[in-house]
């Protein structure tokens, strides 16, 4: 009889092929090092493929790899909703998600109205912080899950979205064709208020912080009421708004990787649970994927 793979050699597979490395991988699947090179030894020898080439100090995928890599992660998502079919009522209980409110308004209602569903006895604790903050409530026991954007390197996350990353104005007001483009962003340490001021720095286009906040609701309400550019992620526009393009006057900006992050601290089934329903409800990047083909 032909053995079949592991699902959890296939978790381990598709951390290690969306963060680059073994070493963060192991951090995403609360595993050790050398635990993740045993689990991807045996899944080589499973198939009879290499399945990574080493490139430096990062680990790329062979061609069997991103072939392996679409099958993963759809084995993985079938295996977790069979689970959670037949465990439902088993599960009760509080789990804490955070999400950045730049998401909330978009994602949150159909993660919750699924999530209820499925565990009607399972009471969603939901924090809305900016990346960074949502962070630190992990490191401190706060949260169980946190999706967030993924922008820096210093932490391995489970990334399962992408997205453009846009300038947009208001569609009533000229603002964006002010000599000084008044700009309205979150706090310094957000990654995309850096990535917007070092892409208007690149084409010596003036600007100024007219706002700043981390709450996403004031300021999209600066960009509406025409007092402030900013950059939204495709998910986030709202009506009255419009995009700007490179011919206007404002650089592409890089794609935006939303990520999951959970807590190392304390591991649980409902955590598990709400995790995979994050991703089946928002996951984009095999449909990607398998488009390209």
């Amino acid at each position: 009889m032909t053995a079949l793979i592991d699902i959890d050699q296939l978790r381990t597979f598709i951390a290690i092929a969306e963060t680059g490395s073994f070493t963060k991988a192991a951090e995403v699947v609360n595993k050790t090092q050398s635990a993740v090179s045993m689990q991807m030894k045996r899944l080589e020898e499973r198939i009879d493929r290499a399945i990574f080439a080493r490139d430096g100090r990062a680990s790329k995928l062979t061609e069997d790899g991103a072939r392996l890599l679409d099958y993963a992660r759809r084995m993985v998502k079938l295996n977790m909703e069979t689970i959670a079919a037949f465990s439902d009522e088993h599960l009760s209980g509080r789990v804490r998600l955070g999400v950045p409110d730049d998401y909330a308004d978009r994602y949150l209602p159909e993660i919750m109205a699924r999530f209820s569903r499925a565990y009607p006895g399972v009471e969603l604790s939901v924090l809305c912080l900016p990346s960074v903050d949502l962070l630190e409530c992990i490191d401190a026991n706060e949260i169980d899950l946190a999706i967030i954007t993924n922008c820096e390197t210093r932490r391995a996350s489970e990334t399962f979205r992408q997205e453009r990353l846009l300038w947009v104005t208001s569609n009533r007001h000229p603002t964006h064709m002010e000599e000084r483009v008044p700009l309205a962003l979150g706090r310094p340490s957000c990654a995309w208020r850096r990535t917007a001021i070092e892409r208007l720095e690149s084409v010596n286009r003036n600007f100024r912080v007219l706002y700043t906040s981390s709450n996403a609701g004031a300021v999209a309400a600066a960009v509406l009421s025409g007092l402030a550019v900013s950059v939204f992620p495709e998910s986030a526009l709202r009506p009255g708004m419009r995009v700007l393009t490179a011919a206007e006057g404002f650089p592409e900006l890089p794609a935006c990787r939303i990520g999951l992050v959970r807590n190392a601290h304390e591991s649980s089934a409902l955590a598990d649970a709400l995790a995979e329903h994050i991703i089946s409800s928002l996951d984009n990047l095999s449909e990607a994927a398998q488009a390209a083909e």
